[in-house]
């Protein structure tokens, strides 16, 4: 990475969120083309990003299709133009006049269930406005969070109601959320499977019972970039791999370089005698994730690296507080504590990069294109 300290950083206060637009581009790239190689549409998750600068990036077109986690997020990427929607988290019914005004302004959003107590609210809400919700059933293909079995009797009563109140029912879809701690490509891909099988394995008994499935989805950022399969799979979703992070790259699924977020910061102090560095980015800069913390290599709260981006051996953010972090020699290393006088600026690497992105409301952008100045990007929070 080149040298950004020509005045790019030096008026930019501490601590703050950059982002390495060229990074970001080429991980965007890399599974767009896994994607299309595997014959599926890459519906890309935007709760990492948080932003419509990203989401123009992301998505072909810039005008989906789009998975989001919250509400807001809907509503502001259908403001931007994204036209389909799925909102990946469990509908409560009370919401669904929510989803509704936000359909009625031209996007077509899906939302997701796994109970005939919802099923129902949809069926209630149709019938009693006229407005109907398409939804998808969320199966459960690894016990990791919610979801319905592909054979459990429950699955073929939710898609009749769905599909008797005006035609909500849309499809079925996974989250093998467990595949975040399968260390290396075999492991994952083994959960990519288990996702396929099971989704493909509900749809045939959906349409055994004569409901058809006109969308079949998986989808988890290890998964996608391990997939070897994907037959009778209609699309592909995962959210992290826009920018990568500090777990990702500790079970494979990236390299340290890929990561395209970190958080510029300030040394601010020295206990030398302690072998300790003070930085301006505590927990309120990178979060408290420490998702790194059971894998083989525990990160601590960052990996820290110089201005320019590149890491500096063996050290790594070991501790935080609210608005103060440590930096240390890791533990066993045999590194030795650098001089980083008062002053230096650092960057951090975060451990999970959807965490550590919540906690600011913009992006510091590095352009991919060499000359040019730093732009901002606004991203938001809320629900």
């Amino acid at each position: 990475m080149e040298n950004f300290k020509d005045n790019r950083f030096d008026d930019l206060q501490t601590p703050c969120l950059i982002l390495d637009e060229a990074r970001m581009q080429r991980n965007i790239s890399r599974l767009r083309d896994r994607a299309q190689g595997l014959g599926v549409v890459l519906r890309p998750h935007l709760k990492t990003a948080k932003s419509v600068d990203v989401a123009r990036q992301l998505l072909e077109g810039g005008n989906g299709p789009a998975t989001v986690s919250t509400l807001r997020e809907a509503e502001i990427f259908a403001e931007a133009g994204v036209h389909d929607i799925l909102y990946a988290v469990g509908i409560a019914p009370g919401k669904l006049g929510r989803v509704a005004d936000i359909r009625a302004g031209g996007c077509d959003l899906t939302v997701i269930l796994d109970s005939p107590e919802q099923a129902q609210a949809i069926a209630e809400f149709t019938a009693s406005t006229g407005q109907v919700i398409p939804a998808m059933i969320e199966i459960d293909s690894d016990g990791h969070r919610g979801g319905l079995l592909p054979d459990d009797a429950a699955l073929i009563k939710v898609a009749q109601v769905l599909a008797d109140a005006g035609g909500a029912f849309r499809g079925v879809l996974t989250h093998a959320g467990e595949s975040y701690g399968a260390p290396g490509r075999a492991a994952q891909a083994e959960f990519a499977e288990k996702e396929r099988a099971a989704v493909v394995q509900a749809a045939a008994n959906l349409a055994r019972a004569g409901l058809d499935c006109s969308v079949v989805s998986v989808g988890s950022t290890p998964t996608a970039h391990a997939a070897e399969n994907l037959e009778g799979v209609s699309e592909l979703r995962a959210g992290v791999f826009t920018f990568f992070d500090l777990v990702m790259a500790g079970i494979g699924v990236c390299d340290v370089d890929d990561i395209a977020l970190s958080v510029l910061t300030t040394v601010i102090g020295h206990q030398r005698e302690k072998g300790w560095i003070l930085v301006d980015a505590g927990w309120m800069a990178m979060s408290r994730d420490r998702g790194t913390a059971n894998q083989a290599v525990d990160q601590g709260y960052g990996l820290i690296c110089g201005e320019d981006g590149k890491v500096l051996p063996d050290l790594v953010l070991s501790a935080a507080n609210q608005e103060h972090g440590t930096i240390t020699v890791r533990a066993g290393s045999g590194g030795k504590l650098p001089d980083l006088p008062v002053g230096t600026r650092l960057r951090v690497l975060p451990n999970h990069a959807c965490a550590t992105g919540a906690q600011h409301s913009r992006y510091n952008v590095v352009p991919a294109q060499a000359g040019q100045p730093l732009m901002q990007w606004e991203r938001f929070s809320g629900w």
